[in-house]
């Protein structure tokens, strides 16, 4: 080994998680948009509440539909590739929603979004896990949802603003320029296989698709806990990500800035808890209790921002509170990935996000829904109003999936931070 490469070996995993976690922010702050956009959407398509939900849950279909293929493809060809292509495709699908002018246009072009930035969260797991030793898996997982959230941010307050100076179509044409110049970046720079990498035991690769998916689908902790994956994280994409800014505008008598700047304080308070919470789970070797206390306190907090007559200040509070508790749900994708041999982990994880975007893509429209079924007939710019009441009622549902998370916490069995790189037998 020359004395360059030397220099470099303990540098470029870091810089490979960098790129992978460019795309989580990526992802998150195109996810988040509509939320932003939601006047601007529901006035240039004349969307009802429902439609408008399904129309930014377009992203989760997509989304949905391939996260079990994404383990699996990065699971057995190039990642680097792999990666490389979806922001390729992420982004051409960005500028295509930008200048639609149908809404079926539209919603396909969010759909595609969603496909191609399904490989988003995967691929950032998957480097973690081949590039950095087992133990530190929860820290950097942690530091990679981190940058996902500092994506939601970048999809509230400086989205918001880039608005204002250009229009919704401008400002997603920018962020479509950016996903080409990273999708440039990641082929150019990660490599797929040289001295630094970490080998899987020759066990590990010749496992089968089917003893992947017979494992996957049979084991009772792994529904356990993508059922509760999805239920606890639910509240924290669909309040922070679509409902949320409307919701403080009405409830707190903000502007569309103050409260996207409000609930940028979830997305701060949850890129905070990530790192914190992993890095804590690893060091006392287990996750539950965390996990328990951390949905204990979103359920608190959530519930007195929606129903509690609070000042700003104290709903900046409960909104940092919320998202910092609401962060240890990510608790889970380590647990997952300690189940099972370091060949699964694409797949496992994939299997866990596909809970994330069932419950992200029912609970959009259903809440929209339930908005609808209290519309007094008012618009306002062109959308659709609804009151405080009606918030409240649509709103209810977030709680009771909290709820829901917590009684499936009772049944998932503690890991202790085991690590199984053997036959799937032996996992």
């Amino acid at each position: 080994m020359n004395r360059s490469t030397a220099l470099l070996k303990p540098i470029y995993p870091w810089v490979i998680w960098f790129l992978s976690a460019c795309f989580f922010y990526y992802k998150y702050l195109i996810q988040v948009s509509p939320g932003v956009m939601s006047t601007q959407l529901m006035s240039a398509y004349a969307l009802s509440g429902a439609e408008f939900g399904h129309l930014a849950a377009c992203f989760f279909y997509g989304y949905l539909l391939m996260q079990i293929p994404v383990g699996i493809l990065l699971d057995r060809w190039s990642p680097r590739k792999i990666t490389a292509i979806s922001v390729l495709i992420c982004a051409l699908s960005i500028f295509t929603f930008a200048n639609a002018h149908s809404l079926t246009t539209a919603g396909l072009s969010r759909f595609f979004i969603g496909l191609s930035a399904s490989f988003a969260a995967v691929s950032c797991f998957k480097f973690a896990s081949i590039w950095f030793p087992p133990r530190r898996f929860a820290f950097i997982a942690g530091l990679s949802m981190a940058a996902g959230m500092f994506g939601a941010i970048g999809g509230q307050g400086p989205l918001s603003f880039l608005i204002i100076l250009g229009g919704w179509r401008r400002a997603l044409e920018w962020v479509a320029l950016a996903g080409l110049i990273l999708s440039f970046l990641i082929f150019i720079i990660i490599k797929d296989q040289n001295s630094f990498s970490c080998l899987t035991s020759s066990m590990e690769n010749n496992l089968t698709l089917s003893d992947k998916l017979k494992h996957l689908l049979t084991d009772k902790q792994n529904w356990l806990l993508s059922l509760y994956s999805g239920l606890a994280f639910a509240p924290v994409s669909v309040f922070g990500g679509l409902w949320g800014v409307s919701f403080i505008e009405k409830a707190y008598s903000a502007s569309l800035m103050q409260a996207s700047n409000y609930i940028s304080f979830i997305f701060i308070g949850f890129a905070i808890g990530c790192p914190i919470t992993g890095w804590f789970s690893d060091y006392i070797g287990k996750r539950k209790p965390i996990m328990l206390l951390g949905t204990v306190l979103a359920l608190i907090s959530m519930t007195l921002v929606i129903y509690g007559a609070i000042s700003v200040g104290y709903l900046i509070l409960l909104l940092f509170i919320f998202g910092f508790g609401a962060s240890c749900f990510f608790l889970c994708f380590s647990m997952i990935r300690e189940l099972h041999p370091l060949a699964f982990t694409g797949t496992v994880l994939g299997f866990m996000n596909t809970f994330d975007s069932i419950c992200e893509a029912i609970t959009e429209p259903f809440i929209g829904k339930l908005l609808d079924l209290g519309w007094d007939g008012t618009y306002e710019q062109g959308a659709r109003s609804f009151s405080i009441n009606d918030y409240h009622h649509g709103l209810a549902a977030l709680s009771i999936y909290l709820i829901i998370a917590l009684i499936l916490l009772i049944f998932i069995k503690e890991t202790h931070l085991s690590n199984s790189h053997g036959s799937i037998e032996n996992a």
